[in-house]
């Protein structure tokens, strides 16, 4: 079996880590007062998976690249009984201009690994997502629902918090 999704998946998250310290020290060379970025934001989420029909449990991090746009990577395990599932996501999410700045939307790319008795198979696909979090003081909960893209498309719904 290839490893070339996981590969590409590493890549890809890597060029977005190194691209926004670039920005944030251009802003600075030019003599522009630059806006102090707010601490990541990691936590832990519960939730179901209604294709898969089971729980599921995670974690995510939440980095501002700018106000309104964090890269969001986050960890799934699913509890499926004689099985072992599990999905890593490397997503975008974007904040569009709402009264609170709860509300958000994003999307990007997932690898899922499914396993039987030590045999097992993995399928990349594509994430679309939309959530509310709150984003007061130094813990924010959130909902969140996950539109997952691929061979084995699914939909799920999580919970959780993230703390500063």
């Amino acid at each position: 079996m290839s490893n070339r999704p996981l590969r590409t998946l590493v890549v890809l998250v890597v060029l977005i880590v190194l691209a926004a310290p670039a920005d944030a020290q251009r802003g600075r060379g030019r003599g522009r007062a630059a806006a102090a970025a707010p601490a990541p934001r990691f936590g832990p989420h519960l939730g179901y998976n209604l294709d898969v029909e089971d729980l599921l449990v995670g974690a995510q991090l939440s980095w501002a690249m700018t106000p309104r746009a964090d890269l969001y990577p986050s960890f799934d395990y699913y509890f499926i009984d004689g099985a072992s599932m599990w999905g890593l996501n490397a997503d975008l999410k974007f904040r569009p201009p709402t009264r609170y700045g709860a509300f958000y939307v994003g999307g990007g790319l997932n690898y899922t690994r499914f396993s039987v008795s030590g045999s097992g198979s993995g399928d990349t696909g594509l994430n679309l997502l939309a959530g509310l979090e709150g984003r007061r003081g130094r813990s924010a909960p959130y909902v969140e629902a996950k539109f997952i893209l691929g061979d084995g498309s699914s939909f799920q719904i999580v919970g959780g918090f993230s703390i500063r």
